[in-house]
């Protein structure tokens, strides 16, 4: 890529098309209850949408397009985990038992010893539960298209063709829009493991087991010259998902394991194709009880990645763009902020994105900053904001881009 504008991308999840969230939900499940079956006619579906979707992210001014998280199947308009629950259908080793993590029993938490609610037991779901529970409050979860299995046997990888898949559409996308790079997205082993556990004697073994299976992915999507985005909001948001609320200390040790996971799967790539995304979970809620971002900071830098991917431009966390004023950003390394946001349905003024853009390129510098999304569109706003966002962004980096290098005699 060229160094002469800023340029643009988003977070990976994009409203699929009507006729894809029909296609998938008339797919039938395996015997295994959870694994969805493809279909040649599916698979040519889902290729011309992609296809379709880079020429579209291209003409909105987005410069490293994703194939929109097309290929994780998506069954309802709104659903807020298909980042997530791909990968059931990608891994062996998995069946449905009684287990649920979304309304599983309380787990308490004590000092030294922290461990993982269910998902309805978070902090800021039980302090403001009348609104979590009014079907009117604007807060929505969405539904999932598969169920949530548990690890009854050793896992392993078993999605080379899904990947594969996925690959060759955003290649198809690439190279019919005249493009030459672009990313696909991959969970990381902390979130992936935040399902039952039945067979691993251990936590941590757990989550190396899934750094084991996730790196099959990360080295097909890199190998294929593309640039992989590691999803892992479990970083910032497993600290809502501990009750009591534990210590910072406590909460960096339980983190840094999924850290040195994460780079245990990464070991040997190469580092200007990994791109890491950090989060604090997607679901509109107040998120009152989200962890300071100065508080993890330094353990989203100890991951081996080029880019860092992040929510910047959210109520609650665009003000921590003042950290970047005492953080000195590693050498080589690119900040990804969030400069449009998933979390309103307000549009952003593309001066108000420049504006945003402006602040990092002022701190760290024009040539270490993408300007994206806080996180993924698809799934949690209506798809024609959701691209009204993509225009917004691209419009915003292109006047930041002709502010921030004519200064030194060049333009877009």
């Amino acid at each position: 890529m060229t160094l002469d504008r800023i340029h643009t991308s988003h977070a990976g999840s994009l409203p699929r098309t009507p006729e894809l969230i029909a296609a998938n939900a008339a797919r039938r499940f395996a015997a295994d209850g959870f694994t969805l079956e493809s279909t040649p006619e599916f698979e040519g579906l889902l290729t011309d949408a992609v296809v379709d979707l880079v020429r579209r992210q291209r003409e909105l001014g987005i410069t490293i397009p994703g194939d929109g998280e097309y290929g994780k199947a998506m069954s309802n308009a709104v659903d807020y985990g298909a980042w997530w629950t791909y990968s059931f259908q990608r891994t062996a080793g998995l069946e449905l038992t009684d287990f649920n993590p979304i309304l599983a029993e309380p787990v308490l938490s004590a000092p030294g010893n922290i461990k993982l609610t269910s998902f309805a037991d978070r902090r800021d779901w039980t302090r403001f539960a009348e609104a979590y529970r009014d079907p009117e409050s604007g807060i929505q979860i969405g539904k999932n298209a598969t169920a949530f299995p548990s690890a009854t046997g050793p896992i392993s990888y078993t999605g080379q063709a899904a990947i594969a898949s996925d690959i060759a559409n955003l290649k198809a996308g690439l190279e019919a829009s005249g493009l030459s790079t672009g990313f696909i997205t991959s969970l990381s082993p902390g979130s992936a493991s935040r399902i039952g556990n039945d067979y691993y004697a251990s936590e941590e073994e757990f989550i190396y087991a899934w750094a084991d299976v996730l790196r099959e992915e990360y080295r097909a999507i890199v190998d294929a010259g593309l640039t992989v985005q590691i999803d892992d909001p479990s970083i910032a948001e497993n600290w809502d998902q501990i009750n009591p609320e534990p210590s910072v200390e406590d909460y960096r040790r339980f983190t840094q394991i999924r850290v040195e996971a994460l780079n245990y799967a990464l070991r040997g790539l190469p580092e200007e194709q990994v791109r890491f995304h950090v989060c604090w979970g997607s679901w509109h809620g107040p998120h009152t009880t989200d962890i300071e971002f100065r508080h993890i900071l330094d353990l989203v830098l100890g991951i081996n990645a080029g880019s860092y991917s992040f929510e910047a431009g959210n109520a609650r966390h665009e003000h921590e763009w003042t950290l970047w004023q005492d953080t000195t950003l590693p050498e080589g390394k690119i900040l990804v902020p969030g400069v449009v946001s998933h979390a309103t349905n307000v549009v952003e003024h593309p001066e108000l994105v420049a504006q945003r853009i402006e602040r990092f390129a002022g701190l760290v510098g024009r040539e270490h900053v993408v300007a994206s999304t806080d996180c993924g569109l698809g799934g949690r706003v209506h798809p024609q904001i959701a691209f009204a966002k993509l225009e917004a962004l691209g419009r915003g980096a292109e006047i930041a881009s002709n502010r921030l290098f004519a200064r030194s005699g060049s333009s877009v």
